[in-house]
């Protein structure tokens, strides 16, 4: 006769509950690197004609605060980084004319990709209002583009957000001239 086996019932493992990861980055630093992953999306967005949303949840399960190359990034506000994305794929129609106006003598369409992502991203805020002020807004994408360009590149897109804040915000620059800024970055 063999001998029996011990038949035993697993017991159940406890639930473990993972600590929720601290936002790395102070409000400011989130928003910053809320617009630079914003720009990389619409630049892959046009690159590849993707789906913002596709792109989004890409962005949002594996990009946005995670550990790459064993640096860990500071976590992006993920609701700026979305009305980003999202407003400026889907109000393309009413940023380009503004930002061809704001180019004088350059095309649009003739500009490098990633320019044209940054100078959209900056204009839609600038469009959409929001309580952050003009000039954040244009300093954090020129910081952008002094990521990605060595050259004129961040100097142009200083110009040119400047003109636009002028069109869609000329009574917070002139305000701003009386010594009156606010507002988040």
């Amino acid at each position: 006769m063999a001998p029996r086996k011990k038949v035993t019932t697993p017991t159940p493992t406890p639930e473990v509950k993972l600590p929720t990861p601290k936002r790395a980055g102070s409000a400011k630093a989130r928003r910053s690197a809320a617009r630079l992953n914003a720009v990389q999306a619409l630049y892959q967005i046009e690159l590849t004609e993707s789906s913002p949303e596709v792109i989004i949840t890409e962005y949002a399960n594996f990009r946005l605060g995670q550990e790459l190359d064993g640096d860990r990034y500071v976590s992006a506000d993920g609701e700026l980084f979305a009305a980003i994305v999202r407003g400026a794929t889907s109000r393309q129609h009413e940023i380009d004319p503004v930002l061809s106006q704001a180019l004088d003598r350059q095309h649009l369409d003739r500009l490098e990709l990633l320019l044209r992502a940054i100078l959209r991203a900056g204009a839609w805020e600038l469009l959409a209002g929001g309580d952050t002020a003009a000039r954040i807004v244009i300093n954090d994408y020129i910081d952008v583009a002094h990521g990605f360009f060595a050259g004129r590149e961040p100097g142009m897109i200083n110009g040119v957000l400047d003109k636009v804040a002028r069109i869609v915000r000329p009574d917070e620059l002139a305000s701003r001239a009386g010594g009156q800024e606010g507002a988040q970055g």
